[in-house]
């Protein structure tokens, strides 16, 4: 602990703004020390700095997700040595290419290259890192460098969700609603702020000696906000807050995890893969995305904090139904939300059905549907 908080914490958020800035940091496990760099943010000038501190040969490293993508089935991140002088063309073929040879040996990676894959993710980045061994002497002159241990990076989601809390919360009525109230947390994932819609129509709504209606609703910029057909989200919050209203209030998580967990930029990566005619989830695959990188255990804790322990939720998706159960909340039961199908959001819908489980009543994708409508 330090008066800045505690020093774990503190040197992964560094970390994760150092990488957003496109900067360099130092990983350690134990005595070994590499500099790793988001590959998202690599120049030719970037790589040729990299080249010459390097102690050892530098090593591309990618996610399970990408690799299998490729053609190679790996059960974890693996990686490849890179080619002396490394170029930012091969690389950005293996990284973001719809397919690439791939001719370099795949080897295991260390637990600092885990690390690194998982402190990209943190930041919202391309998953895939370039790591470079350095010397002693080297770590001497590079002590500007954020310094970061793998261990941290590997328990600080659970440390974070455990710690969140409100900041602040103040009455906003609603048009349908005009006893509701906005609730600011901090923590749960990472350093974003997500937010509780607490709606009732009426004082003491909603009641929480009764099942509260809920819905853990991801924040989703293109629909929420802007009313794009490619998905249902802005229908699905928008039709949860109209049934809350009607009946007897209830409670909106909106999570900052936008594009399943991946932000806002590899969600729009992921859309312009989708324009090339690949589902949801092999555009993510692609860009070396799993399914589904959100977790909803902070969501229990915020809904613990405001006095809801026994809820109905609004959602088509099991996995949400499962966290909440095991994170020691009552479901007594779940509802479903259903969206305007068109002809922009079918594939969509069926993909999250057909590959995720998603509960999608079978009667709506077989309706017929109108360009646009």
């Amino acid at each position: 602990m330090t008066i800045l908080g505690e020093t774990e914490t503190l040197s992964v958020e560094r970390s994760i703004g150092e990488l957003r800035a496109g900067r360099p940091v130092l990983l350690s496990q134990g005595d070994a020390v590499s500099v790793v760099a988001a590959v998202e943010t690599l120049d030719d000038a970037y790589l040729r700095k990299l080249e010459n501190i390097a102690s050892g040969p530098l090593r591309l490293v990618m996610t399970a997700a990408r690799w299998r993508h490729l053609g190679l089935v790996v059960d974890r991140a693996a990686a490849v040595v890179l080619d002396m002088p490394p170029t930012t063309k091969r690389i950005g073929e293996l990284v973001t290419a719809q397919s690439a040879q791939v001719s370099e040996p795949l080897s295991s990676p260390t637990a600092i290259e885990l690390a690194a894959v998982d402190l990209v993710r943190l930041a919202m980045l391309l998953p895939a890192v370039v790591s470079v061994p350095v010397s002693s002497a080297t770590r001497q002159k590079l002590a500007a460098l954020c310094r970061v241990d793998a261990v941290a990076i590997e328990t600080y989601r659970a440390a974070r969700a455990a710690r969140v809390r409100i900041v602040t919360e103040t009455p906003v009525p609603l048009e349908m609603a005009p006893h509701s109230k906005f609730v600011v947390f901090r923590g749960g994932e990472g350093m974003r702020d997500q937010i509780a819609i607490v709606i009732g129509t009426r004082p003491g709504e909603p009641d929480p000696s009764k099942p509260v209606l809920v819905r853990l609703h991801s924040a989703c910029l293109t629909g929420d906000l802007f009313g794009s057909l490619k998905c249902d989200c802005g229908d699905q919050l928008r039709g949860a807050m109209t049934h809350m209203a009607e009946h007897g209030g209830g409670v909106i998580l909106y999570l900052d995890q936008e594009g399943r967990g991946n932000g806002i930029s590899n969600k729009l990566r992921a859309y312009r893969l989708q324009a090339e005619g690949h589902d949801t989830f092999e555009a993510d695959e692609i860009l070396g995305f799993e399914m589904d990188q959100r977790r909803f255990e902070f969501a229990a804790s915020m809904l613990k904090q405001l006095g809801f322990e026994t809820i109905t939720l609004l959602t088509n998706n099991p996995a949400k139904i499962a966290a909440l159960q095991q994170s020691g909340l009552t479901v007594v039961g779940s509802q479903r939300l259903t969206g305007r199908l068109n002809t922009y959001n079918r594939s969509y819908l069926l993909a999250k059905r057909d590959r995720a489980g998603h509960l999608i009543d079978k009667t709506l994708l077989s309706a017929s549907t109108k360009s646009g409508k």
